[in-house]
């Protein structure tokens, strides 16, 4: 199982860290073990001070593809998720000052969390809203009509690039709005009014 993470995919968000908005997908990974499921708690690492929530769309692949052509890519996914795209934003900064790669602050264990997956006939594609609550107050919102690039762009254009295989798991941005969390904050994630995942930090 893979995990895809696209960013700066809403200009806003893209506006908000000072960085431009991309003209193609800005595609990086976290391994495997980045995954945190059923509502587990998570640990907030050791190795930063500033962790950032980024709360984003998740598209579950349903099957096997490579080189997916536009008019198929809807068929490769068929359920839609919610997960949270942990970043640790003061080591990433210092890896961007020296030029290195800066997956360590981004696919450190249970860096994404992932809850439960609807449907996506239940769903409009181009009009999914989604939001996350910290301590049950709303500091994210977003709705999918504000993606650069749209879920089938995506599929077409990693596909490209990686076999995509079924089980990975393609987190497709976050809005405007992250921001820090601390040890006792809680995070909620919706879509619509429908509870997407519940999660702790400790």
């Amino acid at each position: 199982m893979k995990i895809f993470c696209i960013g700066r995919n809403y200009a806003k968000h893209a506006e908000e860290l000072g960085n431009s908005v991309p003209t193609k997908p800005l595609v990086f990974m976290k391994p495997p073990t980045a995954a945190l499921r059923d509502n587990k708690p998570f640990y907030y690492p050791e190795f930063s001070e500033d962790l950032h929530y980024e709360v984003e769309v998740v598209l579950k692949i349903c099957k096997n593809g490579k080189h997916i052509q536009p008019a198929f890519a809807d068929a490769y996914f068929q359920e839609i998720g919610l997960g949270i795209d942990f970043t640790a934003r003061d080591v990433q900064a210092r890896c961007k000052e020296k030029g290195h790669p800066w997956e360590i602050a981004k696919g450190f264990d249970h860096s994404a969390v992932v809850g439960k997956f609807l449907p996506k006939e239940d769903l409009v594609m181009n009009d999914i809203g989604f939001h996350l609550k910290k301590n049950s107050e709303t500091v994210q919102e977003g709705n999918t009509r504000d993606l650069i690039f749209d879920f089938n762009t995506l599929i077409c254009y990693i596909s490209k690039i990686f076999t995509l295989q079924k089980g990975d798991y393609i987190y497709t941005g976050t809005p405007a709005g992250v921001g820090p969390v601390v040890r006792g904050d809680v995070l909620t994630g919706f879509i619509g009014t429908e509870q997407m995942f519940d999660c702790e930090v400790k």
